[in-house]
């Protein structure tokens, strides 16, 4: 197969592999790795993470999903899920030296599931994502990851790391499920048996040859509810998400108009969707977090869509400040928000607020300013037919 030249590049790659490891190996030769694992867990507890799981970085099976899921198109305009090339599926080549994933999970549930059903019903009030009601929480876990690396690094002293919360090439699901935190659901987030679906995932990158938990396995059994419930069915098989029909893909992602044949659907949905959660079996465990970060900011929980619609643009700067929400930009906050008033009830109220901004400088907001006009138009037209 290797001749020559090449034969000897080959010998000499895996020699340096064999070393590098060789080299890990003998850093932590005085270190306990059992207790340092016991110690690891405790602290997670202590920084706030409600589970804690070890995995290896073989992703070979998550390694093909992915494949398929790219050569399905149903990342959309994600060019981001195809750039990096293996480093997604193979820790050690985003982070040279990589043996072993710290997984972690912290819950953001903010209030009784019912409350977010509840308002799914009031077609007059926005509804957000749970998530991205409270603090970026990029940021907490970033931040408690980060103190974990110095406890373990006080106790052991240098080691080689990397933190991780949904910002890079990562495949955090998938490590998840194999550290044991829970098992990838039929909607394709991680659920754990005891308490639901409703958390982050963080990752710390390490050289450290800790032990590695039992994964997970799927306890969805013949359950189809997600599916089922899903208002853009972007949930079009087991496990198997069309990102382009999803309403969080549409309203956070998508940076263009969003497609006419979704809009009906999104509801009142102006910053992603939980449906698939909210209606989930396993979350009638879920309980509400006590993490202050997560807390509703600024009445988000129960704003109505004329009063969001009516902010400025200083207005969403400044009640976004340190929000999840500040990454899809104001013109695209209007964007959402026409939307969900093109499907609230027609009002005088409503009418007033779209033709406010039926002038704006934004094309693709005056164009679906427009659209949600007409769907008021339509319902009067009928209102007088009857």
């Amino acid at each position: 197969m290797f001749a020559g030249k090449d034969c000897i590049v080959v010998i000499i790659l895996c020699f340096l592999k064999e070393q590098t490891l060789t080299t890990f190996i003998d850093n932590y030769a005085d270190t306990n790795m059992a207790e340092l694992k016991s110690a690891v867990v405790d602290w997670c507890g202590e920084l706030g993470f409600q589970k804690t799981g070890i995995t290896d970085i073989d992703l070979a099976t998550a390694e093909e999903r992915l494949a398929d899921w790219l050569r399905a198109k149903f990342h959309g305009s994600m060019d981001y899920m195809e750039r990096h090339g293996s480093k997604r599926s193979h820790p050690e080549e985003l982070v040279a030296g990589t043996l072993r994933v710290i997984s972690v999970r912290m819950d953001y549930l903010p209030q009784d599931q019912e409350v977010a059903i509840a308002l799914l019903d009031d077609g007059s009030s926005a509804y957000i994502s749970r998530y991205a009601l409270g603090r970026d929480y990029h940021k907490v876990l970033r931040g408690r990851l980060r103190a974990l690396a110095q406890r373990i690094e006080e106790n052991i002293g240098e080691f080689g790391y990397r933190v991780f919360v949904d910002s890079a090439p990562v495949l955090e699901k998938a490590l998840a499920e194999k550290a044991g935190i829970g098992w990838v659901g039929k909607h394709t987030n991680v659920i754990d048996r005891d308490t639901g679906s409703w958390f982050f995932l963080g990752e710390l990158y390490t050289d450290l040859p800790l032990p590695v938990d039992v994964p997970e396995e799927s306890h969805c059994g013949s359950c189809t509810a997600c599916i089922d419930i899903c208002p853009t069915k972007a949930i079009v098989g087991p496990y198997s998400l069309d990102a382009r029909r999803c309403i969080s893909y549409l309203t956070i992602e998508n940076k263009a108009s969003i497609p006419v044949e979704f809009r009906k659907d999104i509801g009142n949905r102006i910053y992603g969707c939980d449906d698939c959660q909210l209606f989930c079996p396993w979350n009638k465990f879920a309980e509400p977090t006590a993490e202050k970060d997560f807390a509703p900011r600024h009445g988000l929980d129960t704003a109505q869509l004329t009063e969001l619609f009516a902010w400025s643009r200083d207005d969403w700067l400044e009640k976004t400040e340190g929000s999840a929400i500040r990454r899809i930009g104001f013109e695209r906050w209007l964007r959402n928000i026409a939307v969900a008033l093109g499907n609230a009830g027609t009002t005088p109220k409503v009418i007033a607020a779209l033709n406010s901004r039926k002038d704006d400088d934004s094309a693709m907001l005056v164009e679906h300013v427009h659209w949600a006009l007409d769907q008021h138009n339509t319902t009067i037209t009928e209102i007088h037919e009857v």
